[in-house]
């Protein structure tokens, strides 16, 4: 089932954890908080889980262990905090499915754990807010890149066009406005 890019707010339904023959869960690019629910832990066919682009926030449910067809797993740029369970699949997957979870820790991750179970050292002293602007200059960064380099191209094929004269039209309309402006110039040098 993919939910991504749907808008949907609030918090993942337990009941979803029903569906034990899914293979494929997309709840990505959301606006979804809560904890991820325990019951996701009991859809064994489960082969592939993306959170990613959430508000999730809390531990990561160690009841995902026994989930273990799991092959790919994105958590990425949530709030999740504290230790990533290890075991079974766990051990397989890397950094990039937890990647943006700045109080999470332990393997793969180079952040370790504490006692507790939370980061020892956080990576910096930012709030969630913080990272959020972040997020958020990442996805206007490609946009503003993508304008500049349209206004560019565009201006030069522009110019390119009108000094070799195409399209001609342009060209006459561009040359009418310019008379204009010097036929409005010329009296008042006269006095």
């Amino acid at each position: 089932m993919d939910f991504s890019s749907n808008r949907f707010n609030g918090e993942i339904p337990e009941v979803l954890g029903n569906f034990k023959s899914l293979k494929v869960l997309n709840l990505s690019h959301n606006g979804l908080t809560g904890n991820i629910p325990v019951s996701l832990g009991i859809m064994t066919a489960l082969e592939s889980l993306d959170l990613s682009f959430n508000k999730l926030h809390g531990r990561i449910p160690e009841q995902l262990l026994g989930v273990t067809d799991l092959a790919s797993l994105n958590l990425s740029y949530n709030r999740l905090r504290g230790r990533i369970p290890r075991g079974n699949q766990f051990n397989t997957f890397d950094n990039d499915s937890y990647i943006g979870n700045i109080h999470l820790c332990g393997e793969p991750l180079t952040v370790t754990c504490s006692n507790d179970g939370l980061p020892k050292a956080p990576p910096s002293a930012s709030t969630d807010h913080e990272e959020d602007e972040t997020t958020s200059w990442f996805d206007w960064k490609e946009a503003k890149l993508g304008f500049a380099s349209g206004v560019v191209i565009g201006l030069s094929i522009g110019y390119i066009l009108l000094s070799i004269g195409r399209p001609r039209w342009l060209v006459k309309m561009v040359e009418r406005d310019q008379q204009k402006k010097v036929r409005r110039r010329r009296p008042r040098d006269r006095m």
